[in-house]
């Protein structure tokens, strides 16, 4: 059986391409090449069905090493705590105020963005210390 080599994670929003621009902003992330014969993505939503139009966006790391990120539009809003959601790695091998100090700047780096502020989680015996954000639609995600 062959192994996955390739994935893209899908969010559903009320605005795509609002969240994807945010998690571009975020991760560094670019829009895909554009499809044959168009100048824009502008160009190719209008080429769309009304009903179709700005009904998804997509993003791409452009190193091409992360994830392809999906955006689609879906009629209901947020009502509970996702059940998967993105850990952004901004304190990879960092402890204790060090740590803290690094989540905190690019958690307001992020809230400048329209990322919301949750709750910072402090170290434990178990866990060093994340900071819980929402992205500009309440989707939950950590600083980690």
């Amino acid at each position: 059986m062959p192994s996955v080599r390739e994935f893209q994670v899908t969010f559903d929003c009320a605005e795509p391409e609002r969240v994807g621009r945010f998690w571009c902003d975020v991760l560094g992330y670019v829009a895909p090449p554009l499809p044959e014969g168009f100048a824009t993505w502008e160009d190719f939503d209008r080429s769309q069905k009304p009903a179709d139009q700005g009904s998804w966006f997509a993003c791409v790391d452009p190193n091409g090493v992360g994830p392809r990120l999906y955006f689609q539009r879906v009629p209901e809003g947020k009502v509970v705590k996702n059940r998967v959601h993105l850990d952004v790695r901004v304190g990879t091998g960092l402890v204790g105020e060090e740590r803290q100090a690094t989540l905190e700047a690019e958690g307001e780096r992020l809230i400048a963005l329209g990322a919301k502020r949750v709750q910072l989680l402090v170290a434990d015996e178990d866990n060093e210390s994340c900071l819980v954000m929402q992205d500009v639609e309440g989707n939950e995600f950590c600083l980690d």
